[in-house]
């Protein structure tokens, strides 16, 4: 467990006046499949934080656990670059937090993010917290004004 980014998720998420819905696990949940069987819920429901580098800044997309980022279409709508995904080492650079356990929240410095718009059909959305053990529950509104993300198809 990284502690130190469990701590900055749950001060975000004070900051921000959400929630601290923090649940910590006794086994690692480091995939949207391990974190929704923990849960008991639909790895549609599991945001996953996935860094890009977008020409040398991070891009944060989050992505629902059912789904594979279509990098070339969020690339067009955007008009940028190319987009790819970052190396473990540019993630916890850039966010903090290791590949795995990333949260939405909670990073060195903010992040462009994205929000996948399919995650809306949800009532109830769990992120990583910051590290491989530890995840949290929120809205998808309320994850979209937390995070002041672009909300887009991302698939």
């Amino acid at each position: 467990m990284h502690p130190d980014a469990v701590t900055n998720v749950r001060r975000a998420l004070d900051a921000a006046g959400a929630e601290d819905t923090v649940a910590v696990f006794d086994t690692a949940v480091p995939t949207a499949a391990a974190a929704a069987a923990a849960l008991g819920c639909d790895v549609a429901a599991i945001t996953n934080s996935l860094v890009f580098d977008l020409d040398g800044a991070p891009l944060l997309i989050l992505a629902s656990g059912a789904a594979k980022v279509d990098v070339r279409k969020v690339a067009l709508t955007l008009g940028s670059g190319k987009i790819r995904r970052a190396d473990p080492e540019f993630v916890l650079l850039h966010t903090g937090q290791r590949v795995g356990g990333v949260a939405p929240v909670g990073h060195r410095n903010k992040i462009r993010t994205l929000l996948d718009e399919s995650l809306a059909a949800h009532p109830v959305l769990w992120a990583g917290a910051g590290d491989h053990n530890s995840m949290f529950s929120i809205t998808y509104k309320e994850l979209r004004r937390i995070t002041n993300a672009e909300a887009m198809p991302v698939r």
